[in-house]
């Protein structure tokens, strides 16, 4: 064995207390430009829970790089910083300054200027024409990435990681792809970069200086390939203390991040091979959806790297490293990019489907026990009520969990069926685990009734009631010879007649096309129907539309845009774009409707009792486990005895 995960490392003459890296990513918690007390409970939480390392959200190291909205400025960051390392420095995490600009691959919607460049090439996503960068911008960076640096060593951080990755202007210096200068930073693409780490390295001294590297663009006729990538490693390993070994570029920036499609550990080639080009000259990290953390035991025994990033398993499981030293099972990370994933002009806080408190760790406390021996009823089996089961355990009741079915994890496990979305079992056998572990009584093909929950009321027991959705009528009028299936229908293994099926998708989400994928493999001939102008259009472009795209043309899947099921006639159903009135029939013998079902409202409430999750309006896993937490939380002696 080469090190265990959860041991300490050494970097420039600093202890980490284990092997496993908290990477930087985006948390819309800031406040302005300024790292907030969100970030400093955010970063503290994972250093309590026993991370190693800590890289706080990349800081623009210009003004002229705004990316989203409430993106850091390196500027405006010495405060937070220090308040950081203050707050995780008592628990050993070594945190380390996030350092970047996003060049052509940022935005300039705040900022009001044009985006630098390199050269004048368009970003794929925004099309937006940046500006090439002159000597005089070209100075103002490495300043920019110097005197960023001075400001972080004031905070007191252990060292800094500058950004070279998929999104970042270094990176794209040192591409074919976005380089097509003529000047000795064309000729010598890596002349930048050397410039910002020497400039860094004069500000730092003995502190750690890490580098996030872009290995492979997957845009072999001109970017970046990990032959490139191997002589560009060997080219700077000895300026650097950590190398940070990632993928992807303009056309591949879902590929740094993907979701459940993409399995787990994705880079271990690219990071042995970047290790092998290092020649042992610095410690290499392995990043590509590692969340699982016996697969970054094994990475570590088989030399791949010398440390893990586990960036979304510890969004997910905070105290990951703890839990795992200790023998305990971490909250599992499904990669399902929900609510982690957070580029979105919505600006969403970062969390977790699986733990809501992600983000909002100054405003969701622990779980407070309650005194004397009290008594919960939870009615449904599904997410909300395992988290409900699960918490009010921990606060010390006596839960009894009834489930009228056979099985719990309830729809969750049913959207496990979905093509790319198996994880998702995995999140309903750690809640059922832990509801056991906990002591939490469970009682599976068990109806309870009103007069069930009215005679728990008397007794004192409080009540929470979780039990989900029900189907919707369908979307159109619909004759015999077109069979009507909801998508919980066919995730749940329904036999559908033969012949043509078409999934109607009203929500824009992965649940249709994991239906459509999941018919076509069963040989099924499938069209999928949207009111929208694209196919999945909630994916996002920097998620898995591109991907989901890809995979539904592979299938055959044949899609209708902007229209709406008007009636559905014996062998076809009638579509109708919502544009321009026109109606055409498509064939069908079977339709899919993938529309959000209705809250099941059969079992009264009274004083007292707390609804939760999909009986309250089915949306998404995220939804219902922190409506089951909420439940739980709401909770308290005085309640339980007089409510």
């Amino acid at each position: 064995m080469r090190g265990s995960l959860t041991e300490q490392f050494t970097l420039a003459g600093r202890t980490a207390p284990a092997r496993v890296l908290f990477g930087p990513h985006e948390t819309n918690l800031g406040d302005c430009r300024a790292l907030s007390a969100r970030h400093i409970a955010y970063y503290e939480r994972r250093a309590r829970g026993g991370a190693g390392l800590i890289v706080t959200e990349t800081a623009s190291v210009h003004p002229s790089d705004w990316p989203y909205e409430r993106a850091p400025l390196a500027a405006d960051c010495e405060p937070g910083w220090r308040a950081v390392v203050d707050a995780c420095r008592p628990h050993g995490s070594l945190v380390l300054a996030g350092l970047g600009h996003t060049g052509l691959q940022g935005s300039s919607a705040w900022s009001q200027s044009a985006l630098w460049a390199p050269s004048r090439f368009p970003d794929p996503v925004s099309r937006e024409l940046p500006m090439e960068m002159e000597p005089g911008e070209i100075a103002a960076l490495v300043e920019g990435f110097g005197r960023a640096a001075r400001l972080a060593v004031a905070a007191g951080v252990d060292g800094v990681e500058l950004d070279a990755g998929p999104s970042s202007l270094l990176r794209q210096f040192h591409s074919g792809l976005t380089n097509r200068r003529t000047d000795t930073y064309g000729a010598d693409r890596l002349r930048l970069t050397r410039e910002v780490i020497a400039a860094v390295r004069a500000e730092l001294g003995e502190r750690i200086l890490s580098l996030r590297l872009s290995c492979d663009e997957q845009a072999p006729w001109a970017g970046v390939t990990p032959e490139d990538a191997a002589d560009q490693v060997g080219a700077l390993a000895d300026a650097l203390d950590l190398l940070v070994v990632v993928r992807g570029g303009p056309y591949s920036t879902a590929a740094y991040r993907p979701d459940g499609h993409t399995a787990p550990g994705f880079n271990l080639d690219l990071c042995r091979s970047m290790r092998d080009a290092a020649g042992r000259r610095v410690p290499v990290v392995l990043q590509g959806s590692v969340v699982d953390a016996a697969q970054a035991q094994l990475a570590l025994d088989d030399g791949v790297a010398d440390l893990v990033e586990m960036t979304r398993a510890q969004i997910a499981e905070p105290d990951l490293v703890s839990r795992v030293r200790g023998g305990a099972a971490p909250r599992p990370c499904v990669l399902c990019n929900q609510t982690c994933l957070v580029r979105d002009p919505r600006n969403p806080v970062v969390t977790c489907i699986g733990n809501p408190t992600a983000g909002f760790e100054t405003i969701d406390p622990e779980p407070a026990a309650v005194s004397g021996r009290s008594s919960a009823l939870v009615v449904g089996g599904g997410p909300a009520g395992l988290e409900a089961s699960r918490v009010l355990a921990l606060r010390g009741f006596r839960v009894t969990l009834a489930e009228r079915t056979t099985r719990l994890g309830g729809m969750l496990r049913t959207a496990a069926d979905g093509s790319g979305r198996e994880r998702l079992s995995g999140l309903a056998d750690w809640l059922e685990a832990e509801c056991r572990r906990l002591g939490v009584e469970i009682r599976t093909g068990t109806d309870i009734g009103p007069d069930d929950v009215a005679s728990a009321r008397r007794a004192g027991t409080a009540v929470v009631v979780a039990i989900g959705s029900m189907s919707r009528p369908p979307p159109c009028p619909v004759e015999s010879g077109v069979q009507v299936l909801t998508a919980a229908d066919v995730l749940s293994g329904a036999r559908s007649d033969a012949g043509p099926v078409v999934v109607f998708d009203p929500v824009g989400g992965p649940v249709a096309v994991s239906v459509a994928l999941l018919l076509a493999d069963r040989g099924d001939d499938v069209a999928l129907a949207t009111p929208d102008q694209l196919i999945g259009s909630r994916l996002g472009p920097t998620g898995d539309l591109v991907g989901a795209s890809r995979r539904l043309r592979e299938a055959g899947v044949a899609s209708h845009l902007a229209v709406l099921p008007v009636a559905g006639t014996s062998g076809e159903v009638l579509l109708q774009n919502r544009f321009t009135g026109v109606r055409f029939g498509v064939p069908c013998s079977v339709l899919v409707d993938c529309s959000l079902p209705l809250p099941n409202e059969q079992l009264a409430v009274g004083e007292g009792t707390v609804r939760a999750g999909d009986c309250v309006a089915p949306r998404t896993v995220l939804e219902a486990v922190r409506e089951g937490r909420f439940a739980a939380m709401s909770m308290s002696q005085y309640e339980v005895v007089t409510g």
